[in-house]
């Protein structure tokens, strides 16, 4: 009662398999494009500009950790750095942790 039959038509205007396949697959290509230059280069370069930045921190720079504190640097180890946060107040950092290094002697802009 419902039946209807379906039939393909031999001499349709539908690309053939390659070209389907292409036409197919395009949209995703094109969003892989969009997301690679507009997500993850930025996310590369701002990884390679933190790591140099880590790489360069050197005693009496400033340096503020990802928690928020604030300190000078008194020693610097391969993968740690002690930061004197107040007068005899030292703690050990893991330099992972550093989110911004301040050079010695780089002064703040007056607005």
């Amino acid at each position: 009662m419902f039946e209807s039959p379906a039939f393909a038509q031999a001499g349709s205007a539908a690309p053939d398999g390659g070209a389907g396949f292409f036409l197919n697959i395009f949209p995703l290509l094109l969003i892989f494009v969009i997301f690679y230059f507009l997500l993850i280069r930025p996310q590369q370069r701002r990884m390679k500009q933190h790591q140099a930045m880590i790489g360069a921190v050197k005693v009496r720079d400033t340096v503020v950790t990802s928690g928020g504190l604030i300190g000078k640097v008194t020693k610097v180890d391969e993968a740690e750095v002690e930061v004197e946060l107040a007068p005899n107040v030292r703690v050990r950092v893991v330099k992972g942790m550093l989110s911004e290094v301040r050079p010695h002697g780089a002064k703040p802009a007056n607005d």
